[in-house]
Parts: C-alpha cells; structure tokens; sequence
C-alpha cells in the first residue's frame, strides 16, 4: 500500500517538474522574441486571449471534440496566461494535458462503437457545413452524433470519388460501402492514435502548440521549432539524394498534394502527375499506407528517404479521377530550380528569364548565386539583339536579400535601392554603388499572388526606378525578414524563428501587408481565394518612414498607354475570359455556405462532382499552348537530345512559357513599348 501511495504521490510531482521545465522554455522564448523582435507586443490579456484560442483551434477546430462544460473549464485561463509566464507558473498545462487525453480517448472509443454498428448508405440524416464554427455541444450524445454521420459523409464521399460513373458505382454500392466503411473507420482510429501517441510525446506536443501560438501573436512568420523540426527542415535544403522528383505538402485540408514536380524526374516521365493532384494511398515493402491516417514524418520519410527505392502511389485529380503510378527514385541533380533562359519570337525577339527562387552561393560552390546566374543569362540574350526583357517572379517565395540586392544594382545606373529597418536602426540605406547598367532596355517584371519578400524588394525597385513595367497580379505582401535563434546556446534543442527586420521603398513607402500593385494588371486564376499577408490576423500592418532619398527616376509617359492597350487585349482574349469565368464559378462556391446536404448516396455522388467541370476546364487552359516561338540561346538541340534527364527539364520548360498567357502578354507589353519608343 506505501508503495502505491508513493508512486502516486511522484507522478503529480514529475508532472510539476515537466511543466517547470516547459515554464523555462516558454520564458526564454519570451524573452528572445521581447529582444530581438522588429516589433514586440506587451505580454497582456489581448496575448493570452490570442494563445488561448489558437490553440483551443488546433485542439478542436470543428468543436466535436470538447464538450462547452469543458471548454468552460479551459477559458478560465484564457485572459491568464500573462499572468502564469510572469510567474513563472505554468500548472495550467495540467488541465489543457488531462482535459484533451480525456477528450480524445472518448472520442476513439466512439469510432469503435460506430464501428460496429450497422449504418447504410441512404440516411433520412443530413449534414450542415458553415463557415462559422458551430457551437461547442452540452452533451456526449451530441458529439457522437456528429461523429457518425459525419464518417458516413467520409464513407459516401469515398465511394463517389472512385468513379465520375454513377451507374458503375451504384450497381456495386454494398460491396463499395463496406469496404469504404473499413478504411475510413480505419483511418479514423488511424488518426486518433497519432493524436493520443505523437512522435515528442503528449505533454510535449501541448507545450509545442503554445510555444508556437505565442511566436505566432507577434507575426505569422515567427515560430517555435524543436531540434527534430530543425533537421527536418535543414534536410530539405539543396542536397542531392535518391528522389521521386515530386515535392509535397499538407493543404488546409490536411490532404497531401503535389506541390511541385521536378523536370525530368520520375514523377514528370510518367507524363500522369500534375500539381495539386491528392496523394491518398503509398506502397512500398508490400505494405500500404493510407495517407490520410499515416503520420506526415511517415509520408515525408517514403517519399524522401533514400531508404525506400521504389515506391507505388495512388493519388486524386482534383476532377475526381484516381489513378495508380510505380515509381522508382533516381539521384536528382541540383540545378532543377536555377534561372534560365530563353529568345521569345523570331522577328523581334524578346529575351525571357526565369528565377525560380533568390538562391545564394553556398561555400563548396555547388550552387551558384542568382545574381551571377542572371548574369550570364542577361549577356547571353544581349548577344542575340532582343528587344526587351521579361524577368519572371511568378511563384518566387524569395530568398537571399544579398542575391535580390546584387541584381537590383544591375539594372539601375547606381543609388538607393532601399531601407532596412531593425528594432534599433531605422534608416539603414541598400545603395548600389556599381555606375552602369548590365541591361539598360525595355523590361517587364511578371509577379503573381506567390511572388513574396525578394521578388518583392526587386519588383518595387524596378518600380520606384520606373525601370521596368510590372505586371500580373498583387504579389503576397511580405517586406521583412527573419533569423534563426537557438534559446540556448549550449544545447541547442530550440529554436525560434523571429522577424528581426523589415525593408522601405526608396520613397519611404513599404509593401508590408499591401504587397506590390503591378502597373498592368492581369487576371489570375483564385486571386481573391489565395492566402496573402493581408489575410493573416497577426500581420504586421502596412506603414511608411519619413525618408528624402535622392534617385534618378527614369522619366517614362508610355505606363498609361501600356495599361490601356493591355486591358483591350486582356478583355478580349480567351484564355482570360476563361481565368474570369473560372474565378466566378469558384468564388461563388467558396464564400458561401454549402446548403444542407442529405446523407444519401445521389446527394453526396453530386455534391463530389459538382466542380468536375470546373476542375477540368482548368486542366485545359493550364494545357493550351500559346502561339509562341520559344527558342534556346546558343546551345545546340543536340545536347539536349543525348541526355534524357536535360531534355526533359528542358521541354518541361519551353511547354511552361507556351502554357502561360502572362508571358503572352509581356511579350506583347514589351511589343507595345518597343513601338511607341520608335515613334
């Protein structure tokens, strides 16, 4: 009996000391982000509400976990956490542990009852969606409730995404509810297991999810990492390694989508994978592993490892179409997302360059610099006479602000490009020293909604400069930049990634939250729905400084002329009409609430396909070639022809610029600009 007593009176006590421990860890990021944040907030009441609904998010986005007396019991803390870090008390992470264990294991154990019961596939019960999250319920019925018909919704809609064939699938449906029965139901559990046992232990993912709520109440860019959550993110940085040539990541609905797809890999030869596209199931070793339950590091681990060889995939079109590919991973050279180049047209070429990111040099030199590359490309083209420059930024997240600052100087003759301010200094002034321009022509900047931080110092200084005209759509507005801290500098298990500065236009203006506004815009497909800074409740808001720099704005009356002809040939021209008659149908299905929806097999078979046709309109725009004339530089086709891997890259690339009706019509800005400057 002394003994039972014992060990009962020494768990509460190694809990006591875990969350010590987590109080230190919770002060010191404190502490870092008070230090070395560009703008840090007061630790008050508006931060503990922040933290505490943030998480409460995460634990239970869709309220069918918590009960409201539980919740309740949680919300004492919701204006207190200022307090608990002041007092370096943190016994309150006792309640949020033992409140979400419980949770969890209750609701695991309704997936078992709900496993065993018989449920069909046309209920008199019907399904409610909302863009406002539904009341936490009273009772555990009600959670159960929810819980069930919400997997037979899981179940149907499994069932309605194998076929667009609703006679195929109905002449079978006993047999294909049952099996869709067992996998959800199996998934599910699947689910519930990785919450109740994740890889850093129960406590510490708690811990883990406040760190990062409080990083994230300064800006959406500040975050807490873990040592694993380093490396993880360290190992995908430029290492050449054995690759499926594919790259993933989790969307909002926690699905797993292609991201990108690398030229010339395994995944592009196979002629079948597009970005977007759902991986839903994995093979390898004769073992399955159904995504939607398998850990992401399970995923990632597949997927990138040099462990697994050959690898069988089934994924999802966003048509609806599933189909099954085997892949076998190659070593993959490093240079698939480099800049290059290319000569646009025959009569009056235009030289075209991509920068897919702003890489730097690393030390061994196996990487070249942006700015060296685009370099070389610029000298290049010159050679071939071209009449005009497209720089493309579409989807360049950044990078190196020494690389953007490097290729901003070559394009202006010499003055500020701009202003770099910290928590201390405010007048930090980016010059370039270097008289003379590499490239002194015509240029246009083609930015999109992805273009972000480095392609946004670029394009607003071209923009100040009246140094190239820019073009597409507002770009994602992020004008600061962050470093890497460890909390402590003996171990080094933690990390806080922290916004330490933010940058200025020449004229004092920043693109912080507004992003840049192009000079010509241009339709694109989802703008209104993208993700931009402006959308992120905790970014830091636009404003501007008090500067008089002296610079030399290339005087240019042509920008007005160049919008108008651009919009009389946007309105006209099919590929955009078909880019405002997409954006029109999913915006309309996006921004409002979905009508009740019956638990029938007809009414979720519709529900599935209702934006098939949309989807597959989309495929057929972003697979329409352009009437351009795309030609290389000065390397001969042949050496293209005698490796497989450059001659992939290389037709990935030129089919690209034919599919894209933004380089179309910079090539016809640029046109429009060369003829009025011939007047």
């Amino acid at each position: 009996m002394k003994k039972i007593f014992a060990f009962a009176f020494l768990v509460p006590m190694a809990l006591a000391a875990q969350h010590e421990k987590a109080c230190g860890k919770f002060a010191d990021i404190s502490r870092l982000i008070q230090e070395r944040h560009i703008k840090p907030k007061p630790i008050d009441d508006s931060l503990s509400v922040y933290v505490f609904n943030t998480v409460m998010d995460e634990l239970d986005s869709s309220h069918t976990l918590f009960l409201k007396s539980e919740h309740d019991l949680l919300a004492k803390h919701k204006t207190s956490i200022d307090n608990y870090l002041d007092n370096r008390d943190c016994a309150f992470f006792t309640d949020f542990i033992s409140l979400y264990s419980n949770a969890l294991l209750r609701y695991k154990g309704y997936i078992d009852d709900i496993a065993r019961e018989q449920i069909g596939y046309n209920t008199k019960d019907t399904i409610y969606f909302s863009k406002n999250v539904f009341p936490y319920p009273a009772g555990k019925e009600k959670i159960k409730y929810y819980l069930r018909k919400r997997i037979i919704y899981d179940i149907l809609e499994d069932v309605a995404k194998l076929s667009k064939n609703k006679d195929s699938l109905t002449a079978n449906i006993d047999v294909l509810f049952a099996k869709s029965k067992s996998k959800i139901i199996e998934s599910y559990i699947c689910r519930a297991d990785a919450l109740i046992n994740p890889p850093q232990g129960f406590d510490n993912s708690i811990y883990n999810l406040f760190f990062s709520a409080f990083c994230s109440y300064f800006d959406p860019h500040s975050t807490y990492f873990n040592y694993d959550e380093k490396s993880s993110f360290i190992s995908t940085i430029a290492s050449e390694n054995y690759s499926l040539g594919l790259y993933i990541s989790q969307n909002e609905k926690e699905e797993v989508i292609v991201e990108d797809i690398v030229p010339g890999g395994p995944a592009y030869k196979t002629g079948k994978v597009d970005k977007g596209d759902q991986l839903i199931q994995l093979s390898v070793n004769n073992t399955e592993y159904i995504v939607s339950c398998a850990a992401m590091e399970t995923v990632n681990d597949i997927v990138f490892s040099d462990s697994y060889k050959n690898v069988s995939l089934t994924l999802r079109k966003k048509d609806g179409t599933v189909y099954s590919i085997n892949l076998e991973k190659t070593i993959m050279k490093a240079d698939d997302h480099t800049v290059y180049s290319f000569i646009l047209g025959n009569e009056n070429p235009i030289g075209y360059i991509k920068i897919p990111s702003f890489y730097t040099a690393m030390d061994n030199n196996s990487i070249k610099g942006c700015a060296d590359d685009v370099a070389k490309e610029i000298t290049k083209l010159k050679a071939e006479n071209i009449n005009g420059l497209i720089i493309d930024l579409q989807f360049n997240g950044g990078g190196s602000m020494d690389e953007v600052i490097r290729l901003a100087g070559m394009f202006i003759d010499f003055g500020p490009l701009a202003i770099i301010a910290d928590k201390y200094i405010t007048d930090n002034i980016i010059n370039d020293y270097n008289r003379g321009m590499l490239y002194d022509g015509p240029v246009v900047v083609l930015v999109n909604g992805f273009s972000a931080s480095a392609s946004e110092f670029f394009a607003g200084v071209m923009q100040d400069y009246n140094r190239a005209v820019i073009a597409g759509s507002n770009t994602l507005g992020k004008a600061t930049m962050q470093t890497i801290l460890p909390l402590n500098e003996v171990d080094n298990t933690d990390f806080v990634k922290v916004t330490i500065s933010r940058f200025y236009r020449v004229n004092g203006q920043s693109s912080q939250y507004t992003g840049i506004m192009p000079d010509i815009k241009m339709p694109a497909l989802l703008d209104k729905l993208l993700p931009r800074e402006s959308s992120m409740p905790t970014a830091i808001k636009n404003d501007s400084i008090p500067v008089k720099l002296n610079y030399n704005r290339i005087e240019n009356n042509s920008i007005k002329k160049l919008e108008a002809l651009s919009n009389m040939r946007i309105n006209d021209d099919e590929d955009f009409k078909v880019i405002n008659d997409i954006n029109e149908g999913l915006e309309k299905l996006y921004e409002t609430d979905k009508s009740p929806l019956p638990l029938t097999f007809n009414a979720v078979f519709a529900d599935v396909h209702l934006t098939d046709a949309i989807w597959g309109t989309i495929n057929a725009a972003a697979e329409k070639e352009n009437n351009i004339i795309v030609r290389d530089i000065t390397a001969p086709e042949k050496i293209y022809m005698q490796d497989d891997f450059l001659k992939s890259v290389r037709d990935y690339k030129i089919k690209s610029v034919k599919t894209d009706p933004y380089i179309k019509e910079g090539i016809n800005i640029l046109l429009d600009l060369y003829r009025l400057e011939q007047r």
